[in-house]
């Protein structure tokens, strides 16, 4: 990574934005990258607009505001686009996308007004969490998505430290990791098919 990758995740309380953010720098800081995350919400309740962010380097991070001109952006709520939430707002002309939608990229980028060379990728990611983990929390297969398209770190490694985390937390619950971990290699693969 030659440079600092900063990110911004837009989605909806109790979709995982924050979550998937922190579960990215952990597991990049754990192959020995700088990093940050952190999020910025108004209302905490469940459904309203979240915002959260990242930023990835080789190098120590001096910066403490929030990503104004992000190289990707992650949506998980489509219906966020054309809402009062400007998911464009100081994307650059190299800026990448990444919908989860189970419409077709070339809808999704007519709705986001996305120029002709900012690229947009789209994948399913409610299907995904549904038939892996049996609920529509879509922040793990977005993450598996990122980590494929960003090159900044690999599948292994994302699961590993994810598995560590999940494992914590859900010890009990041996179908909750499986399924969050088959999430991420599902959307890892499909993200770019």
């Amino acid at each position: 990574m030659a440079e600092m990758l900063e990110i911004r995740w837009h989605g909806r309380g109790g979709q995982g934005a924050k979550t998937a953010a922190i579960l990215l720098a952990e597991a990049a800081a754990a192959v020995g990258k700088y990093v940050q995350a952190f999020p910025e919400y108004g209302p905490e309740r469940m459904g309203a607009p979240v915002t959260s962010y990242n930023r990835i380097s080789d190098t120590p991070i001096r910066l403490n505001c929030s990503v104004t001109n992000p190289k990707y952006v992650v949506i998980l709520d489509p219906t966020l686009i054309g809402s009062s939430v400007d998911v464009l707002d100081g994307v650059g002309e190299d800026g990448v996308f990444l919908v989860n939608s189970d419409q077709s990229t070339e809808e999704i980028r007519k709705k986001l007004g996305a120029s002709d060379k900012q690229q947009v990728y789209v994948i399913d990611a409610n299907k995904i969490s549904m038939e892996t983990i049996k609920r529509s929390i879509p922040n793990t297969p977005m993450l598996g998505a990122l980590v494929r398209l960003t090159g900044g770190l690999s599948l292994d490694d994302l699961l590993e430290d994810t598995r560590r985390k999940l494992e914590v937390k859900f010890r009990n619950k041996p179908e909750v990791i499986e399924g969050n971990l088959e999430a991420i290699r599902r959307a890892y693969q499909e993200v770019i098919e």
